[in-house]
């Protein structure tokens, strides 16, 4: 235990608690919303298209988070525009934004002098790297997001459960799907130094599931995946510090762990 209290002396573990503090709220909120929406390969999509911006960035010199932001909301609003508008299949309008994103991503690093050392936190994370600038824009995010959620929430929950009864009951269905997209665009990349590219898809998903097994109502949804994402994230830091392992991949190996044990206790309570 006081080993675990010593931790907290360096700068860099404050940060990463933080950090997981931030991506669990956001991450919790966002992924409710995507499970329950049922879009969970569009975030997919999203995800893996912003590692174009990510090339972009190292090729032109800039800071990477924001060319993965670009790239995110570009491809964010695009599927939706291949899907309603060009009326392109929305599996096949993912599979476009995904595959460009990470083809475009591919040539800018290859074609980049020199070597990119920070890549492999940018694909796997690595929460112990964030930076102050990055903790602020996670907590804005938060800040966003809860807001959001709170003064929409009744319309947020009729268009993620009955998107048709919302467009008769007279919302502006095609404006809370641009900007929730943004808002899931923003939270992919935003969390990408937490568990990664490659992984943040799960961090948006796993919690979601394992608050399910415990309620379907979706305010309490909402809660409860925070909860288990920040269990799952401030757990696998600690393994992965002691372990000396990957931090990304020991969160949501974590987060696999608790669902699993939970998915069978309750199976073998009943």
């Amino acid at each position: 235990m006081d080993t675990i209290l010593e931790l907290f002396a360096y700068d860099f573990f404050k940060k990463a608690f933080l950090a997981a503090v931030f991506a669990s709220i956001s991450c919790g909120i966002i992924g409710s919303y995507i499970v329950s929406k049922r879009i969970v390969f569009i975030s997919g999509g999203i995800t893996h298209a912003s590692f174009g911006g990510i090339g972009l960035a190292f090729f032109l010199g800039f800071n990477p988070l924001l060319g993965a932001v670009l790239f995110a909301i570009m491809s964010a609003l695009g599927i939706q525009f291949f899907t309603k508008v060009a009326e392109i299949r929305e599996d096949s309008s993912i599979a476009i934004w995904w595959s460009l994103g990470m083809a475009l991503g591919i040539i800018f690093i290859f074609l980049t002098p020199g070597y990119t050392p920070n890549l492999m936190s940018y694909l796997f994370g690595n929460i112990l790297t964030v930076t102050v600038s990055e903790l602020w824009w996670m907590f804005i995010l938060n800040v966003v997001i809860i807001a959001f959620f709170s003064l929409f929430f009744r319309k947020i929950l009729y268009i993620a459960f009955d998107e048709e009864f919302a467009r008769a009951a007279g919302l502006r269905v095609s404006l809370f799907n641009s900007l929730t997209m943004v808002l899931i665009a923003l939270t992919v990349v935003l969390n990408i130094r937490v568990v990664g590219i490659i992984l943040i898809l799960s961090l948006l998903t796993i919690p979601q599931a394992t608050a399910n097994l415990y309620t379907k109502d979706f305010k309490k949804l909402l809660i409860l995946s925070s909860v288990f994402a920040f269990i799952g994230t401030i757990s696998g830091l600690f393994i992965s510090y002691f372990l000396d392992i990957p931090s990304g991949a020991a969160i949501i190996f974590t987060l696999v762990i608790i669902f699993g044990v939970l998915r069978l206790a309750k199976y073998f309570i009943k």
